[in-house]
């Protein structure tokens, strides 16, 4: 018994790799899509890009910081605060979604105060 738990866990574990490296290649695609169309402006697109990216692999931290910075670049902060938060947990030491993220908290605190005086 104990014998074929073992076989069961190492096929599991076999089967487990190759479906996550799908999922961050169909991940992976969705971002570059997403890139392709926010470079012609086109932010809705990228927005669902990125979003379907982070449904395919929730771990895709790229995928949620250029999600942030479309719904930042649309006017929905509430949104992009989210999707940064999401992407500096899944990578706390990551300098680029740091910086981003960083940037954004300093304009929109900044932006903040001033609204309301």
């Amino acid at each position: 018994m104990v014998q074929r738990l073992v076989v069961v866990s190492l096929l599991s574990a076999l089967f487990a790799a190759p479906a996550y490296a799908d999922a961050r290649g169909d991940a992976r695609k969705q971002v570059e899509f997403g890139i392709a169309v926010a470079q012609r402006g086109l932010w809705r697109e990228a927005i669902y890009r990125w979003q379907r990216a982070t449904e395919i692999d929730p771990t895709y931290a790229q995928a949620f910081n250029n999600l942030a910075i479309a719904h930042e670049q649309q006017g929905e902060l509430d949104k992009a605060r989210a999707a940064y938060e999401k992407a500096a947990a899944l990578e706390p030491n990551n300098p680029l979604i740091r910086q981003n993220f960083d940037l954004f908290k300093e304009i929109n605190d900044r932006t903040g105060r001033t609204d309301g005086r």
